[in-house]
């Protein structure tokens, strides 16, 4: 087979404590799955059917542990937003997914940041069109190493955060989640066969806001750790 142009290498996530990388395939991402954020962006978070929204797999940016990603402001906002995230990991195929089983196909998590050019969101959100520019953008998904079930279970309850300049913005648990890991990954399996390499970002609780050039921010989820992002 001979390309036009040669393919690029596929964006890879370190996994914890080894040298293997999880090569990403797609990123789903669940829009208002906490109630208090919904309600902090003008929605009432009755238990409608999750919603999702995707970012192309070159949006992912790994950041190592003890490090800090350098982030830059990017083009055409006034108003760069930090979500924190549980983002699970999908490491097994499949469509319709029985609730039952759903968990079976999650092969690891890690902390993410769906970073939101929000201004830009609000623009397309109250003209009814799709949130692209708002969310999709360049280096838009920073994410931090995967740990594989097999070594930290799944995540019923587990405490999220996110400091800006070392003041706590975001506090919350992901027993909070209006779907549940599983419940999420059986529903969008209804919808696109879900295959390994998928990651699913699983929405933000409440306390999101804005960042300027020169904020530093830590993310983390009970038994993921930390990651650091500055922007630059």
């Amino acid at each position: 087979m001979t390309f036009v142009f040669p393919p690029e290498a596929p964006v890879a996530v370190p996994v914890a404590g080894s040298d293997a990388q999880f090569a990403v395939r797609r990123v789903y991402c669940v829009g208002r799955n906490y109630a208090a954020h919904a309600r902090e962006m003008g929605f009432d978070p009755d238990r409608e059917p999750p919603f999702f929204f995707c970012k192309p797999a070159d949006a992912v940016v790994p950041v190592a542990y003890g490090e800090t990603l350098e982030l830059a402001y990017p083009s055409q906002t006034q108003n760069y937003h930090y979500e924190a995230e549980l983002v699970a990991v999908i490491g097994k195929g499949g469509s319709d997914i029985p609730l039952e089983q759903a968990l079976d196909h999650v092969w690891g998590y890690a902390v993410g940041l769906d970073m939101t050019r929000r201004d830009l969101q609000m623009k397309m959100r109250e003209m009814g069109r799709p949130w692209e520019i708002g969310k999709a953008f360049d280096r838009s998904a920073p994410i931090g190493p995967i740990h594989p079930t097999s070594e930290v279970g799944h995540f019923e309850n587990a405490g999220l955060w996110l400091t800006v300049n070392g003041e706590t913005k975001q506090k919350s648990d992901v027993s909070h989640l209006i779907w549940s890991v599983a419940e999420t990954v059986a529903y969008l399996s209804k919808f696109f066969r879900v295959e390994p390499g998928d990651l699913i970002f699983t929405g933000t609780p409440e306390g999101v806001g804005a960042v300027q050039k020169g904020d530093t921010m830590k993310v983390g989820v009970e038994r993921l750790g930390e990651v650091t992002v500055r922007v630059a």
